[in-house]
């Protein structure tokens, strides 16, 4: 079932994110339409997994800004980037993400489906994780479920380094996201995929957005997280 159809037509509903203070109200049908089949911003393509705001207060773009994790207990500071990459580029960019991590690494797996598959009311998140996985067996998998990573507006995945804090993250938003001391190897590799770097640049996930899920999504979720062998 296409994006409109699961959108319009059939009873499930995109989790939607709070709409900002003054926002205009829903659009009628035609234009609602219109803006829910455009994929394209110029030079980006969106995946199926989410929209922006049909006021397009955040027009999506590529480009990548540091950014900084601040933990709330400790204060302790790690550095982090976060990415935005059109989707004919998104997968093998985070395939190329995870090689500063090594051979092996940790996995979590993070959805938030309800019970029927669709979308969780209240963005309710259940994480499922593996450890000590060699990477080349990881991406075996990722190429399985390549469809659910960029597709799926309810499925996230985060791939750790064992023992030091590095972490690349493909999440629900369809951004990649990198924690680590030393950003420049990953910084490294966004260049050489074409990503340049923009510290003023707005995210879709920074405005109103849609996000869209199918219940096929749900099923393959189950599977990936069997496939892992994640619990």
């Amino acid at each position: 079932m296409r994006f409109l159809d699961d959108y319009i037509a059939a009873q499930q509903t995109p989790r939607r994110s709070p709409a900002p203070e003054g926002a205009i109200a829903r659009p009628d049908r035609a234009t609602l339409e219109a803006h829910l089949a455009r994929r394209r911003y110029g030079r980006f393509t969106l995946t199926e997994a989410i929209r922006p705001s049909w006021q397009l207060d955040i027009v999506p773009q590529a480009g990548y800004r540091f950014d900084t994790y601040v933990d709330p207990r400790t204060g302790s500071r790690l550095p982090a980037l976060v990415a935005s990459v059109s989707s004919e580029d998104l997968f093998e960019t985070f395939l190329r993400l995870l090689e500063p991590i090594g051979d092996a690494c940790d996995v979590v797996l993070e959805t938030s489906h309800d019970g029927d598959g669709g979308p969780a009311k209240g963005q309710r998140r259940a994480e499922f994780n593996r450890e000590g996985m060699e990477r080349l067996v990881l991406e075996s998998v990722l190429w399985d479920f390549e469809d659910l990573l960029l597709n799926d507006g309810c499925t996230g995945i985060a791939i750790m380094h064992p023992e030091e804090p590095i972490e690349v993250q493909l999440d629900e938003h369809k951004l990649l996201v990198v924690y680590a001391p030393n950003r420049r190897p990953f910084e490294r590799i966004l260049e050489e995929q074409g990503i340049a770097r923009n510290d003023s640049m707005r995210f879709i996930s920074q405005g109103e957005h849609l996000h869209t899920s199918h219940t096929r999504f749900a099923r393959l979720f189950d599977e990936m997280t069997a496939h892992f062998g994640a619990a």
